[in-house]
């Protein structure tokens, strides 16, 4: 999956579930910074961070992760 479709899925998720950059990042224990590039493609996603952003949303690492509709 390529940065910019995973970007777009992490924001479109953290919307659906309600979520602010700033409540996300401090839920996950990182910079609203690092949100923020994660969600613009502009940043290396950690499959750790990945983890974590999916156990928070109460989504499986599949649905966040998968370039299939």
């Amino acid at each position: 999956m390529e940065y910019d479709q995973l970007a777009g899925r992490v924001r479109a998720f953290r919307k659906l579930k309600g979520f602010t950059q700033q409540e996300l990042a401090a839920k996950l224990g990182v910079s609203v910074a690092v949100l923020g590039s994660l969600e613009r493609g502009t940043r290396k996603p950690d499959p750790k961070l990945l983890e974590q952003i999916s156990e928070t949303l109460h989504i499986s690492y599949d649905e966040l992760t998968s370039d299939k509709s």
